[in-house]
């Protein structure tokens, strides 16, 4: 999702995806904890989003 996709959603429509994506991200890292994951790059995009959407919702506030 890039920061035009995030511009047109509201403040708790950001907080839901934010919430989503920090759960899944939390996911990824215990799997790849307990054995690698076929693609660790799945981590840092998913980092990437939870940092996009927190910056989007900041300037919405």
């Amino acid at each position: 999702m890039k920061k035009e996709d995030l511009t047109g959603l509201t403040a708790e429509q950001l907080r839901t995806e934010l919430n989503a994506e920090q759960d899944r991200l939390l996911k990824l890292k215990f799997a790849h904890a307990v054995s690698p994951i076929e693609n660790p790059m799945r981590i840092r995009e998913s980092r990437k989003r939870v940092a996009r959407l927190n910056t989007e919702l900041t300037a919405k506030s």
